[in-house]
């Protein structure tokens, strides 16, 4: 960016200096904000779209986002402060502020004039209106203590004995928390993904001095209480006609070798919102050792249905006549990771052959998108009718490419990948309840790792 020449303040009226040399700075004040946008944006864009090795995990693309927006918030501030009173208003800009809910409690303070009386002298001025402000206020979580008092009472005349009401029950006899102290660890954790270490630095922040070991406890004594909840929850979504599976890494500590050693949480998911179930959303998350596909037949022992999930092979002994819990289920496999092996040799080589069947798959998405929230008669007519012809198309671009590119190569890797799911690529052309991918189990499994402490 060419600077623009120094100007000449002696060859300006004198009455016009102090406007122009205000003009001046907020120029340079705009030219540093630009300056540390650009450079915001150059990082953002180097994570987003550089090297692999340079790109951000999807958490930290999240705060990357929040810090750009965080700049360009003070920038906005800085420019409405040193903006001159006189200047002509610049056009709002279109943001989601957020909402203040009419159910939400209202604490009015009203700011009175230091005085009352009429500047005239015609005595005290009369209330005529007044402006009404919402501003939304945060109190911090409010620690406190409960203390249970239990009086004792004994007879005056006799010494037939005392009477004192029983202790209540609680989830951790003699110990610290109450259950509510337990349940804001356990969404802490589990729902808002906090690790313990971090829940521990919070709390000494309020003067409370507990150690993650002791929140672990408490962790452990609250899922033991909660077993039979989970295993109920489970047994209500394997009544289900449809499910999502998937599976994620989790450490898990392996004393004596002092490290941790690689487990598995398995997702067990419902979500029917896509085609407008009545039953609500919900997930189990079950811990094995291993990925091994037994695993998945331990778990899904009572289900009989559609299952979708990814093209991980270990899923395959759920299809089979042998398959110990239920009868074979059926499988409906996922675009999204078809999509994904087309994207990831696209973005290494810029295949054309790649890009063709990136454009024939967004034709799908498309239609789904269009149809989404309908019910499951109609989102099957209109795969029916409009993306049933589109697959079949795309399967025989698909053959085509395989008889020309050999096997062997990074794009014939990926081609024969969406070869062997072929089958269950179409099943949510059979079932207007099936989605065309299994997103929605993965978006419940993306941030579990952020809360292992």
């Amino acid at each position: 960016m060419s600077s623009a020449p120094p100007i000449d303040l002696s060859a300006i009226p004198e009455d016009q200096r102090d406007a122009v040399l205000a003009v001046l700075r907020e120029r340079d004040a705009l030219r540093e904000a630009n300056k540390r946008l650009e450079h915001l944006i150059a990082e953002l864009n180097q994570a987003v779209h550089g090297k692999r090795s340079e790109k951000l995990s999807e958490d930290e693309r999240q705060l990357a986002f929040e810090d750009l927006e965080a700049a360009v918030a003070e920038v906005e501030t800085q420019q409405d402060e040193q903006a001159p009173p006189q200047a002509s208003p610049r056009r709002a800009v279109r943001r989601n502020r957020g909402n203040l809910p009419k159910d939400l409690p209202r604490i009015e303070k009203v700011i009175e004039p230091d005085s009352l009386d009429c500047p005239c002298g015609c005595g005290e001025m009369h209330r005529i209106g007044a402006d009404r402000t919402e501003r939304l206020d945060i109190i911090p979580a409010q620690i406190r203590v409960i203390v249970t008092v239990r009086p004792k009472y004994a007879c005056r005349a006799c010494a037939e004995g005392v009477t004192q009401a029983p202790a209540p029950a609680h989830l951790i006899e003699g110990g610290l928390p109450t259950e509510g102290a337990i349940a804001h660890v356990l969404v802490s954790k589990f729902s808002d993904h906090l690790p313990l270490y971090r829940q521990s630095q919070i709390l000494t922040r309020s003067g409370i001095d507990l150690h993650r070991s002791t929140l672990a406890d408490w962790v452990g004594t609250a899922a033991f209480h909660l077993g039979p909840v989970v295993d109920r929850l489970a047994e209500h979504l394997k009544g289900s006609g449809k499910l999502f599976m998937d599976e994620t890494t989790a450490p898990v500590l392996d004393p004596g070798r002092g490290r941790t050693k690689t487990g598995y949480l398995w997702a067990l998911a419902r979500d029917d919102r896509g085609w407008g179930g009545d039953d609500p959303p919900g997930v189990v998350f079950t811990y094995a050792p291993g990925r091994a596909g037994q695993n998945a037949e331990q778990i899904l022992q009572g289900f009989d249905g559609i299952l979708q999930l990814d093209g991980y092979t270990g899923y395959n002994r759920l299809t089979r006549p042998s398959r110990k819990g239920g009868a074979p289920v059926t499988v409906a496999h996922c675009w999204a990771h078809a999509r994904r092996k087309l994207k990831e040799v696209f973005d290494r080589d810029g295949s054309e052959i790649a890009a063709e069947g990136l454009r024939r798959i967004a034709e799908l998405y498309r239609i789904e998108g269009e149809i989404r929230g309908m019910g499951p008669g109609q989102r099957l007519s209109a795969r029916r009718a409009r993306t049933a012809p589109l697959v079949a198309s795309f399967g025989e671009w698909l053959q085509n490419q395989r008889c020309r590119i050999s096997s062997k190569s990074r794009l014939g890797e990926k081609l024969t990948y969406i070869h062997r799911q072929w089958d269950g690529l179409q099943t949510f052309l059979r079932d207007g309840r099936v989605e065309i991918d299994s997103n929605a189990v993965e978006n419940l499994i993306r941030p579990i790792a952020v809360g292992w402490s």
